[in-house]
C-alpha cells in the first residue's frame, strides 16, 4: 500500500513541478531521482537498479535512429531564428488573403509545412501564433477559430513524416515486438522500421489538413 501512496504523492507533486516553467528534462529526471532516493531509504526500492543509468544513457546516445532528434530540433531552429517560416507566413497569407478564410487556410498549409520540415510542435506553434495570431484577430477572425487552427496546424508535425513522434515510437514498438515474438518461441523475431512507420503516417498526415481547410472553407466565411 505504501508503495501506491509513493506513486499518487509522485505523479501530484511532478505535475505541480512541470506547472512551474522549469525545463522539463530536469523535472522528470530530478524527481525521479528524488523519490528512488524516499523509496530506497524506506525500503520500497533496490538502490542497485540506479547502477543502470550510465548503460541506458550509452545506449541512447548510440542508437542511431535516436540521431535524427537533435537535427531535427536543430533544423526547427534554422527555420524560425532565420526567418524562413515569418516570410513562408508572409508570402502565403499574400496568396489567400483575398479568398474566404484564406489567413486560416495559410496557416494550416504553413503549420503543415513546417511540420514535415521540422519534425517537431514547439517551434511550429510558437512561431504560428506570434505570426497570426495578431493578424487574424485584426481580420476579425473568431478567437476560437483563431487559437484552434493555429493550435491544430502547429501539432500537425506530430503525425506529418519525417516526425521526432514517430522516430521514437519506433524505436520502442521494435523493442516491444521483438520482444513479444521472443516471448512466443520464434527465435528469428522481425523489427518494425522508421521507413513502415513513416510510410503508415503518410495518408492521416495528408488528410489532416485537407480536413482542417475543408472546414474553414466551407464552414466558415470571412
Amino acid at each position: 500500500m505504501a508503495i501506491q501512496i509513493l506513486l499518487i504523492i509522485y505523479i501530484f507533486l511532478t505535475f505541480l513541478m512541470l506547472l512551474s516553467g522549469y525545463p522539463v528534462g530536469f523535472i522528470l529526471a530530478g524527481m525521479a531521482l528524488l523519490f528512488s532516493a524516499i523509496a530506497a531509504t524506506i525500503g520500497l526500492f533496490d538502490p542497485t537498479f540506479l547502477m543502470a543509468i550510465p548503460n541506458r544513457i550509452f545506449g541512447i546516445m548510440t542508437n542511431q535512429n535516436l540521431l535524427a532528434v537533435p537535427l531535427f530540433i536543430f533544423m526547427g531552429l534554422i527555420l524560425e531564428k532565420t526567418k524562413i517560416a515569418e516570410n513562408l507566413l508572409i508570402t502565403m497569407n499574400s496568396l489567400y488573403s483575398n479568398s474566404s478564410g484564406g489567413y486560416a487556410v495559410s496557416v494550416v498549409i504553413v503549420g503543415a509545412l513546417m511540420g514535415a520540415s521540422t519534425g517537431i510542435v514547439g517551434a511550429s506553434v510558437v512561431t504560428l501564433g506570434l505570426l497570426s495570431l495578431p493578424i487574424m484577430l485584426k481580420k476579425s477572425y473568431p478567437p476560437e477559430l483563431t487559437c484552434g487552427v493555429i493550435c491544430a496546424s502547429g501539432t500537425l508535425g506530430q503525425i506529418i513524416p519525417p516526425s521526432l513522434v514517430l522516430i521514437l515510437l519506433a524505436d520502442v514498438l521494435s523493442s516491444a515486438h521483438q520482444q513479444a515474438q521472443l516471448n512466443m518461441g520464434i527465435f528469428s523475431p522481425e523489427t518494425i522500421t522508421i521507413a513502415e512507420l513513416f510510410a503508415g503516417a503518410i495518408i492521416p498526415g495528408l488528410m489532416l489538413p485537407l480536413l482542417y481547410i475543408f472546414y474553414i472553407k466551407y464552414f466558415y466565411a470571412d
